[in-house]
């Protein structure tokens, strides 16, 4: 057994997007751009409805994958395809943007708390231009699976060493998505394989991984081994996002991610002539 160590710990920006929805980013800041797969990674948490009530108007997508997690609070999406439905506590939406997609996520709320993560996953060049789609799961369909000290996972994807399974399926990356609550002092340990890239956002507490210390809100990218080992010494609540790295290419601007500039400038003159 080898426990992965930490390689680079960062704090999370506080930032803006969309109409205005005040977040901290946790990865795609000048200090943690990209982390292969993973492309951003944003936490919302606010009791204040001028903090998210624009929410996030109508805007394209293309080449990658957004994954919108709903701790608390409630979202609607809709899209130019017609689809349309809710991501309510504790509900998870896996959207492939794949060859372009146009959406736009409102909150369902005026007051009250509103929290969770939105993440970018990369797609490999061969399912870039693939259909849009969705898996959608409410919090009854994701399991939480119970271990010694108080500690709990809920399994979004992935299965864990113990036989929970996630319900999202996305074979692009075998990508494992847990969200841990752990007392303090417990540990979670999970066994995670090599070729994976591995990270943890801590969103509330604190943890230590191999001697090292990282509180919320940031962010742990980790290094080479084969266990996860995580001990809360404040009572904590992080993500563990782990998916084989696609080694390709990536060309970004701004909700367009492709492998080469000539990609792009096909992006977006295919968003401009009303190709999405």
């Amino acid at each position: 057994m080898t426990v992965r160590p930490i390689a680079k710990a960062v704090k999370g920006m506080p930032t803006s997007d969309g109409a205005g929805v005040r977040l901290t980013r946790l990865l795609g800041t000048p200090e943690a751009q990209n982390f292969d797969p993973f492309l951003m990674l944003d936490h919302f948490d606010s009791a204040e409805a001028s903090d998210y009530i624009a929410g996030f108007p109508d805007h394209p997508h293309r080449g990658f994958e957004t994954v919108t997690y709903m701790l608390e609070g409630k979202m609607r999406h809709r899209d130019n395809t017609g689809r349309e439905g809710l991501i309510e506590t504790g509900g998870i939406q896996w959207m492939r943007a794949g060859r372009g997609i146009i959406h736009s996520e409102l909150p369902e709320q005026t007051e009250g708390r509103m929290r969770g993560f939105q993440l970018w996953v990369n797609l490999p060049s061969r399912l870039k231009m693939s259909e849009p789609g969705y898996q959608e799961f409410d919090a009854d369909k994701i399991p939480v699976e119970t271990r010694e000290g108080g500690v709990t996972v809920k399994v979004v994807t992935g299965k864990t060493a113990r036989g929970a399974r996630g319900p999202v399926e996305d074979s692009a990356i075998d990508p494992i998505y847990f969200d841990v609550t752990a007392p303090a002092g417990a540990v979670f340990e999970e066994p995670l394989s090599a070729d994976h890239a591995a990270m943890i956002a801590i969103y509330e507490g604190e943890v230590k991984v191999e001697g090292r210390t990282v509180a919320a809100l940031g962010a742990a990218f980790l290094g080479f081994g084969d266990t996860v080992r995580i001990e809360a010494t404040r009572d904590a609540r992080f993500l563990l996002l782990a998916g084989k790295p696609i080694r390709e290419p990536v060309v970004q601007y701004g909700p367009f991610v492709m492998n080469t500039r000539e990609e792009i400038i096909q992006a977006v003159n295919d968003f401009q002539a009303g190709r999405f």
